[in-house]
């Protein structure tokens, strides 16, 4: 005789194991909730026709401003699925427009949204409608996603306009290059881009500029901006940047008062670069013990004595890290815990490995438009990221 398990026994798992057949149980949910909202929509139409016309369906009132004209129908794809045959009622001489839907609307906002986020996430226009097909029941064409993405264009002129606090206090300034495709093949465009930090340990990609090069010309154009915007300075401590000089003299004309840190990671590698192959391992890791030094006298001291060992040994190496010591030393008039944050533009490097990461599966962008489209997704991205998450040595040590 087979035992039954007393129903009080019954665990959750229990219960769920009675489902013969999950994705057809789920699937019969799924119907269920598109036509709950198949029919919220249809009758939310009707009742916005019935106030747009003041008069019900086979009512006579004096005060009617329309006569019905029958419905067409549409498809739209949902968050729960595709609705295929969506009831859309119709009037003669009244100027009716939902408002539930936009003129030739096919999809919802939420759709939408997933559609851009996928595209933003890495996916290929091409591969959105085939990831999104199982959920729902329509597969966005390729075109289809790049007008979708094409919306973000209001979204970007917003963020590119919008007024600047000038509440940071640390600017890391620093450019990537992106391949564009043009009527004569591709061609590299740089992104100038600035990040900034408040005392409070928020970070932010304040806003960034497609350019040509790093001229001098380029980066003032686009401090101006920021300037412009409202990023002044007034409460900046530092500026670090790779050293480009067309950056430095667009330093000179817009933030000439604030000083400038140039990033040791950047510097190491140039010393690398004049250095042989055997003396490469010594000559760094003594060179790194500068900017470890605990005080700016000690970070002095470490460096004439670097340099009196290998002045005779690799000359040009010893002359590269003189010339810039003043600025490679900066960071130390700081609070000691933010050292290690500002004494590199390493925080804006790996905003960009986030940037790469989304480009590298496409071997190239389409047109300018697309280069603004996909960095702005990535920079909100980020800044979302961030917002709840402030760098922890800033709020432990001011």
């Amino acid at each position: 005789m087979v035992q039954v398990k007393d129903l009080t026994q019954l665990t959750v798992a229990d219960l769920w194991k009675e489902v013969k057949d999950e994705e057809a149980w789920w699937h019969d949910i799924s119907a269920h909730a598109l036509r709950v909202v198949q029919t919220l929509l249809e009758e939310t139409l009707e009742a916005e026709l019935v106030e747009q016309l003041w008069a019900g369906r086979y009512k006579r009132t004096e005060v009617r401003q329309g006569y019905r004209n029958g419905a067409y129908y549409r498809s739209l794809s949902t968050s729960v699925g595709l609705i295929p045959h969506l009831r859309v009622p119709r009037a003669r001489e009244s100027a009716y427009q939902p408002q539930v839907l936009a003129r030739y609307q096919r999809r919802t906002a939420e759709v939408n949204a997933r559609i851009r986020d996928l595209f933003l996430a890495g996916v290929a226009t091409r591969r959105v409608g085939e990831v999104l097909e199982p959920l729902l029941g329509d597969r966005p064409s390729a075109t289809t996603v790049s007008r979708v993405c094409a919306a973000l264009d209001r979204e970007v002129a917003a963020f590119l306009r919008r007024p600047l606090c000038d509440a940071y206090c640390y600017l890391l300034l620093d450019g990537i290059t992106l391949k564009v495709r043009t009527g004569v093949g591709a061609e590299r465009r740089l992104v100038l881009c600035a990040y900034g930090i408040t005392p409070a340990g928020q970070r932010e990609l304040i806003s960034f500029r497609q350019a040509t090069a790093e001229s001098e010309a380029q980066w003032e154009a686009f401090l101006r901006d920021l300037y412009a915007r409202g990023l002044e300075g007034q409460g900046l401590r530092l500026v670090s940047t790779d050293g480009c000089p067309g950056l430095h003299r667009a330093l000179d004309t817009v933030y000439p008062y604030v000083p400038r840190q140039r990033c040791w990671a950047h510097k190491l590698r140039n010393l690398a670069a004049k250095l042989p192959r055997l003396h490469q391992e010594a000559c760094l890791r003594e060179a790194k013990a500068i900017y470890l030094a605990a005080t700016r006298r000690e970070a002095l001291a470490c460096f004439w004595t670097w340099a009196a060992r290998w002045r005779e040994v690799v000359p040009k190496a010893v002359a590269c890290l003189q010339e810039d010591l003043e600025e490679l030393l900066a960071f130390l008039a700081c609070p000691p815990a933010h050292w290690r944050t500002i004494r590199t533009t390493n925080a804006i490097e790996r905003a960009f490995r986030e940037v790469r990461r989304r480009t590298r599966p496409m071997s190239c962008f389409t047109n300018r438009a697309s280069v603004d489209r996909v960095m702005y997704g990535i920079l909100s991205y980020l800044n979302t990221k961030w917002k709840e998450k402030p760098l922890r040595q800033f709020t432990q040590n001011s």
